[in-house]
């Protein structure tokens, strides 16, 4: 067992029958926050514990309410890429207790949302792996985060090679909007644990 996952293993306190424990894994793009929760998912499936995953990244907004707004493009990313309000009230607020939830699913080839119906066990764990999980609107919903702390020329390299020939969109889009959210948010300092990836 890897120590990233060790460490999130040992913060998961035995659940109470009909409680659920919230788990954030929060992290900049190309972190590792999906292998990690991959990881940490299948090892409580192993101990018989439910577990409910929800990449944040499914959840984002239709291309044309995030690009070409008239803000600037780490603006859209930070502020337009998620309906943040939206997604308060109908996934963070509904987590500790609803059996259900109703969520619009993104699918990025056809730019357009399914909703789709999941249904939750009384008594689980549930993981939210995604960027800027320690924003303030959302920070108050979590039992537990870690924050995934990896430098930023690993995480670039860990890109496809096609996306690292639009070097000024990251440069534009998603580094100030990180470094934004670094400065504003101190996810690291925030968060239970910070862990290297």
């Amino acid at each position: 067992m890897e120590e990233n996952e060790l460490v999130l293993l040992n913060a998961i306190p035995a659940l109470v029958e009909g409680s659920r424990f919230i788990v954030g894994v929060d992290g900049l793009s190309r972190s590792g926050k999906t292998t990690v929760v991959k990881k940490l998912s299948q090892l409580l499936q192993e101990r018989n514990v439910h577990v409910c995953v929800f990449h944040m990244d499914d959840y984002i907004v239709s291309r044309n309410k995030r690009y070409n707004t008239g803000h600037e493009e780490w603006h859209e990313y930070y502020n337009l890429q998620w309906d943040v309000d939206w997604l308060s009230h109908h996934l963070f607020n509904k987590l500790r207790e609803f059996g259900s939830l109703n969520l619009p699913f993104y699918d990025p080839e056809t730019d357009s949302h399914n909703m789709q119906n999941i249904v939750m066990p009384d008594t689980c764990v549930v993981i939210i792996e995604g960027v800027f999980l320690q924003r303030k609107e959302w920070r108050g919903f979590y039992d537990y985060v870690a924050y995934l702390d990896c430098p930023q020329n690993m995480r670039f390299a860990r890109e496809s090679i096609s996306a690292r020939q639009n070097l000024e969109k990251f440069r534009n889009r998603y580094w100030k909007a990180e470094d934004y959210y670094v400065r504003t948010e101190a996810p690291a300092k925030q968060a239970d644990a910070v862990l290297n990836n």
